[in-house]
């Protein structure tokens, strides 16, 4: 007589659903900045690595 079915969500479902959302959210954001960052990284060598070759290239010519 007195039983109630519970259908849906408890609460605790709910806590858990939002605190395995942000911290989604926050794994999410600091693998962005890890990437960002190994990609600057590489741009940035990249941009060194010519300039080097660009450098030692114009230094070759005049001493030909």
């Amino acid at each position: 007589m007195g039983e109630e079915e519970h259908t849906g969500l408890s609460v605790f479902d709910g806590v858990l659903i939002v605190g395995g959302g942000i911290i989604a959210v926050v794994v999410l954001i600091t693998l962005i900045g890890f990437v960002t960052s190994i990609i600057w990284f590489v741009l940035k060598l990249v941009i060194v690595v010519a300039l080097v070759v660009f450098v030692g290239r114009l230094i070759f010519r005049r001493r030909s």
